[in-house]
């Protein structure tokens, strides 16, 4: 699939993860929106997968360590194919089985359930270095926050890759510049992360990640070593009155801003 299909994917899944918040009353929109065109190139041109046989032994991994954004990678699931488009609607409704975090025991397309921040990597290098041990040929993806990086357990993950020779292995870090209440910037600001990375013995490329020229060769780079993909995106993209804007981590649009928001994401498709 080309870029500019990919971009027509990734329109449609914005605008449904966008009526979905509004429906359900919650959600964490910025980042569902700065994600959505990295989560699009992987379902719909990179990932090796079957959504009849999602747990076919030779598929591909993904891990969603921002587990938050959960309802981006359900919306995406269900373009795939993996569940029901309908099932969309039942988001944090009572007895549903898409919850707020993603959970692998009722989701089909989901790999481990992930919430807790600087978990999703440790269990991610788990897979890859299972693959390695075992012959297999699946390579694992994992996408973590640029906030969540401030967790001790990914750099031990990030040096056990590297050890572990893990060339099987693609981080995804979606650098929106803003976690939880304030910006990065303003907290435990790790960035610029590429010398870190290199130092750790990874190799890094960086891109601009709303791009889909640029997102495509990054996730189908291979090498000898771990590639960490640092994706500078923006908070709430797509929608202008969300962008770059920290309020918009685990807000919900009103009436008004429904109605804007909705006509900039359709006038694009």
């Amino acid at each position: 699939m080309q870029p500019n299909d990919l971009d027509r994917i990734a329109r449609q899944i914005r605008l449904r993860d966008l009526q979905a918040v509004f429906e359900a009353g919650a959600g964490h929109i910025g980042g569902e929106m700065s994600a959505i065109d990295i989560l699009t190139a992987l379902y719909f041109r990179v990932l090796r997968i079957w959504p009849d046989q999602p747990k076919n032994p030779e598929r591909d991994r993904f891990v969603l360590s921002k587990g938050h954004v959960a309802l981006a990678l359900y919306v995406t699931l269900a373009k795939r194919g993996f569940i029901p488009e309908d099932e969309i609607s039942t988001f944090l409704k009572p007895h549903s089985r898409l919850n707020g975090h993603p959970n692998c025991n009722k989701v089909p397309g989901v790999e481990t359930n992930t919430g807790p921040l600087g978990h999703g990597l440790p269990v991610a290098v788990g897979m890859a270095k299972a693959a390695k041990l075992t012959g297999a040929k699946y390579h694992t993806y994992v996408m973590t926050g640029d906030g969540e990086m401030q967790e001790g357990s990914n750099w031990e993950a990030i040096a056990s890759a590297a050890q572990f020779g893990l060339d099987n292995l693609t981080l995804i870090i979606d650098h929106n510049r803003f976690q939880q209440g304030a910006s990065l910037k303003d907290t435990n600001n790790l960035a610029p992360f590429p010398a870190k990375l290199s130092a750790f013995g990874w190799d890094v490329t960086e891109i601009n990640g709303n791009s889909m020229d640029e997102i495509v060769p990054a996730l189908e780079k291979r090498g000898n070593r771990p590639h960490c993909i640092v994706a500078h995106t923006n908070k709430g993209h797509g929608i202008s009155f969300m962008q770059d804007t920290v309020d918009w981590h685990h807000k919900v649009p009103n009436a008004e801003q429904y109605k804007i928001a909705v006509a900039e994401l359709s006038e694009a498709l």
